[in-house]
């Protein structure tokens, strides 16, 4: 069984028991959440696809922890202007286990 679901303007594809890496939410770690935003969910063959989501459909998580991805580098040059700029990144992520999908 395994849903798509939309969590912070993004989709995923979720399976029970899965850890998901999404963007940081508003929540304390070891807390229970739940997203309704269910696209699609599938079943044992059984599809039902949502006009825009599935009525009734929920997915349970619960927070394991925020952290911050890796540091991305972001570098812009023009040849012959004596242009140089390089400036970094690290996005904040929250680490969630999806514990049930309910259709």
């Amino acid at each position: 069984m395994y849903a798509i679901v939309e969590i912070a303007g993004q989709q995923f594809k979720v399976e029970q028991g899965k850890k998901v890496y999404v963007h940081r939410l508003a929540a304390e770690e070891g807390a229970n959440v739940e997203f309704d935003k269910v696209l699609l969910v599938e079943n044992k063959g059984d599809v039902k696809v949502g006009t825009p989501v599935v009525e009734g459909a929920k997915v349970k998580a619960s927070v394991i922890e925020h952290l911050k991805a890796d540091k991305v580098i972001i570098f812009k040059k023009k040849r012959r202007k004596t242009f140089e700029r390089k400036n970094g990144h690290r996005q904040s992520l929250t680490q969630i286990l999806i514990e049930a999908i309910e259709a």
